[in-house]
């Protein structure tokens, strides 16, 4: 039975796919849709970018592409990779190769013609699918069986495809947390296991770019328990060694229940100790971006906040302290104790507590100090003197609740350099 995704890919129908694929079909060539975007179509989910595999040498792929009117720009020729460029769409143009040498990271490629031979190349069953332009599937290594029953499952042998490329561990995990069910495949999550020592031969930003993408999924805490199964989050993630990844759960519930956007930075504060100078580390490690590493080092540097905490004293944390930091301790506090709340009426109150300064945090906004340094100039008082008093009266006027008015902190101001005079 032939299946197809005509009908379920709407952009299969664009015109300017289609005058790209005629162009890369003419003459004898043959140029199909390949990996994600058949994926995806098939289980009905979104399609960001759609790449392309023929048969034509890179060097034709750009002759016939400009002669069709599109712009291209070789971005992995060396790989057979040309990207062809739509009104700022781009579309990358692949052709067929096979691997003559891998050293676990990189590969030699060799062009050649065999749709088969480059389907077995890839990394898993559900990622080496085919469409030709009127949608008709090309499956030559099983993988619409294995999609029909959300298993995800390396092309041959595992340990193989893994000694070719030690990211396909983490892309094992990431992958199965997007369309994965049940138990992983077997084979695969040994050869994982076995093999996870290669990869500290990856890149920094390579395994923080699995470990965020895998956080995304709608829901990665199946994912990420067989990962600690098989010792492969110890490896990437050591932080979660000892801290454990319990409070994923109540935390996807929680996004769901209170429709948070999935936020793959706060599920991974889930899984990780609240210690500034670990997270200081872990940011350094995986070379995060800056505003990743100072968003976890500021949680975890936020000191927890009890859920019986009036309105006003919270106002007065987030002014002397960071609101993002607080935030997403709040966040974190208020879904575990949703987490605890079915088996413990204390954490029902507890998760009450931590919705209403939730709430309020969402809401706050940063109250002006009413005083600047000339506002002190008639007191004859300057240089580090004047620092000192200024944040000696932006502290009094914290502590009354931001209520002090300028005059009154000007009259406390004169009053105070009166008692020292």
């Amino acid at each position: 039975m032939s299946v197809s995704i005509a009908g379920k890919a709407p952009w299969l129908d664009e015109p300017d796919l289609q005058t790209l694929l005629a162009a890369l079909n003419a003459n004898g060539e043959q140029a199909r849709i390949a990996g994600g975007a058949v994926r995806n179509a098939l289980l009905g989910e979104p399609v960001a970018d759609v790449d392309i595999a023929t048969t034509n040498l890179p060097d034709e792929t750009v002759r016939r592409a400009e002669a069709a009117g599109f712009k291209t720009a070789p971005t992995g020729a060396e790989h057979g990779t040309i990207t062809v460029i739509s009104g700022g769409k781009p579309f990358e143009v692949t052709t067929l190769r096979a691997d003559v040498e891998t050293d676990g990271r990189h590969a030699k490629v060799v062009f050649g013609r065999d749709w088969k031979a480059d389907a077995e190349r890839r990394d898993f069953t559900i990622n080496a699918l085919y469409a030709e332009g009127d949608g008709t599937v090309i499956d030559l290594v099983e993988g619409i069986t294995d999609l029909d029953r959300r298993m995800l499952r390396f092309i041959g042998d595992a340990e193989t495809r893994i000694r070719e490329d030690y990211l396909r561990i983490l892309r094992f995990f990431r992958f199965f947390a997007w369309y994965g069910s049940g138990r992983p495949d077997a084979e695969g999550l040994k050869a994982c296991a076995r093999l996870k020592d290669g990869l500290p031969r990856l890149s920094a930003e390579r395994i923080w770019s699995e470990i965020k993408k895998l956080l995304s999924a709608p829901d990665p805490s199946r994912s990420l328990l067989w990962m600690r199964q098989a010792g492969v989050l110890t490896t990437v993630l050591p932080e979660t060694e000892k801290w454990g990844i319990d409070a994923i759960h109540a935390l996807v519930r929680t996004e769901a229940d209170l429709g948070w956007p999935v936020d793959p930075l706060l599920r991974l504060a889930a899984i990780v100790p609240p210690d500034a100078a670990r997270m200081k580390a872990l940011g350094d490690r995986l070379r995060l971006s800056n505003a990743e590493a100072d968003r976890l080092v500021q949680w975890a540097a936020t000191p927890k906040i009890e859920p019986k905490v009036t309105e006003g004293e919270l106002a007065k944390r987030l002014y002397r302290g960071n609101l993002q930091g607080h935030l997403d301790r709040l966040r974190l506090d208020l879904a575990a104790a949703r987490g605890r709340a079915q088996q413990d009426d204390k954490a029902l109150v507890e998760a009450g507590g931590y919705f209403r300064l939730l709430s309020h945090a969402q809401k706050w906004q940063k109250p002006q100090f009413p005083l600047r340094g000339g506002d002190l100039a008639p007191l004859g008082v300057e240089g580090a003197r004047l620092g000192a008093l200024l944040k000696a009266l932006e502290a009094e006027w914290v502590d009354s609740g931001f209520s002090l008015e300028s005059d009154a902190l000007l009259k406390r101001a004169a009053d105070s350099l009166d008692s020292q005079a």
